[in-house]
């Protein structure tokens, strides 16, 4: 009993690493895109300094202010906190990236009046990404981890 609880405390203690390392590479990049002056086009990747106030993919933007503080500061916070008791008591490192993307962006909203950075853009002939930033890389990654185990999840062998 007392391993597992050491094995589980070890893998809580990495989880947190895992989350204060992304949100410090997020909050790090996102300084260098607002430092940007101008664009630098580097092939299949653009670096750009955008502002957005809304969420994924701009939506939700044309909200009225009071709505979009109350949706993307509040409500974020309030599941960003339940999801982190959770992944605290279930280690779990898809969700550990998606708290830590979510949390990244809260703090730019927080500290620039609703509006997050982005500054990457993906491009290759037709295809394209919208702009976007580290934080929303880990909670697209956990996402996509989250939906792939999912889908590739065997069901435990009849007794």
């Amino acid at each position: 009993m007392e391993t597992r609880n050491r094995n589980a405390g070890a893998r809580c203690a990495a989880l947190g690493g895992l989350i204060a390392l992304v949100i410090a590479v997020d909050q790090y990049t996102k300084l260098l895109g607002r430092s940007l002056r101008g664009v630098i086009d580097l092939g299949p990747l653009t670096i750009l300094y955008t502002e957005n106030r809304g969420a994924f993919l701009s939506l939700g933007e044309n909200l009225p202010a009071g709505a979009r503080a109350w949706l993307f500061n509040g409500a974020v916070a309030v599941g960003l906190i339940a999801l982190s008791i959770y992944v605290y008591r279930h280690p779990d490192v898809p969700l550990a990236l998606i708290v830590a993307g979510g949390f990244g962006n809260l703090i730019d909203r927080l500290r620039f009046d609703g509006k997050v950075t982005d500054f990457l853009y993906l491009h290759a002939g037709p295809l394209h990404t919208g702009v976007f930033n580290v934080a929303d890389m880990a909670i697209t990654a956990g996402t996509v981890w989250m939906v792939a185990a999912w889908f590739t999840a065997r069901e435990p062998a009849a007794r």
